[in-house]
């Protein structure tokens, strides 16, 4: 029998808002939230939320990079900007669509992909 996967896990300081996050900036479903713990799913895919409890080391690169195809590319980035994320360098205009990369809560990076 082949592995089935199960979710993406994510460490955060503060996991209720890492969840606020996901769920009013991406429309993720929130499954499960307590202070350690939270488990939210877009379609699919769920994401796990645990709670770190020391400051993860400084990083010089990027953390885990999650993807998301967006119907409104400025509008998805005003929401997250709004919840303290940060463009990562400017909205790109490519053939294929709008593209954006975020850097989010706890250091974490959303790349955005609004399809021409």
């Amino acid at each position: 029998m082949a592995a089935t996967f199960r979710w993406i896990l994510q460490l955060h300081k503060d996991v209720p808002k890492a969840a606020k996050f996901y769920s009013e900036g991406l429309d993720f479903t929130v499954n499960v939230c307590t202070l350690r713990w939270a488990e939210l799913q877009s379609g699919s895919l769920k994401l796990a939320l645990l709670h770190s409890p020391s400051e993860p080391p400084p990083q010089k690169g990027y953390s885990s990079v999650l993807s998301f195809t967006v119907t409104d590319i400025n509008n998805t980035v005003t929401k997250l900007m709004a919840l303290g994320a940060e463009l990562d360098g400017p909205i790109k205009y490519e053939i294929h669509g709008k593209v954006a990369a975020m850097r989010c809560v706890d250091g974490h990076m959303v790349g955005l992909h609004e399809p021409a």
